[in-house]
């Protein structure tokens, strides 16, 4: 699970407020409880994935469906509901390759700097090593490193070629 699950995990974090942080448990499916790799957060969020090729969020006013190039709401009107000034505002970016050319010129931090990458991607690396252990894992991720599970640690790196090294 990377590229596209990376894509689309970076708008949950981003709507998430979580593009510096990440989940703190990964829980893959059991067949039971867990019907699909499922993702919590520290603010009690709950993060699933399934196979839809997008992300929903769903709040106690309704749903917002989207993914590059779709956006779908309910109820219909939600959508057209304009922000207030001291609410929370993501920022938009009409062409990624401006915004990065942009924040070259500008000296500024792009859309996606190279920290909010790492934590998208990441999301899909612990979903892969929860999938491949088949239990459910802690997460710090501040420290970025499981919790008291030396096995799942041992798989967020491999061992390198001589004569490299770190």
């Amino acid at each position: 699970m990377t590229d596209w699950g990376a894509h689309h995990f970076d708008i949950a974090q981003w709507g998430m407020g979580m593009d510096e942080s990440g989940p703190v448990e990964i829980i893959p499916p059991d067949g039971k409880d867990y019907k699909v790799l499922t993702y919590k957060y520290a603010t009690g969020v709950t993060m699933t994935r399934d196979k839809a090729n997008g992300v929903l969020f769903t709040g106690t006013k309704g749903e917002v469906e989207t993914n590059r190039g779709h956006l779908r709401t309910v109820p219909e009107n939600l959508k057209d509901q304009k922000l207030g000034p001291n609410e929370i505002h993501l920022y938009e970016c009409r062409n990624h390759y401006t915004d990065w050319l942009d924040a070259i010129r500008k000296r500024t931090r792009p859309i996606c700097d190279i920290e909010t990458g790492c934590r998208s991607v990441t999301v899909c690396h612990l979903g892969n090593i929860a999938y491949k252990l088949g239990r459910p894992l802690k997460w710090d991720p501040k420290r970025e490193v499981f919790v008291g599970d030396k096995g799942a640690n041992r798989l967020l790196s491999r061992a390198m070629r001589n004569p490299w090294h770190l």
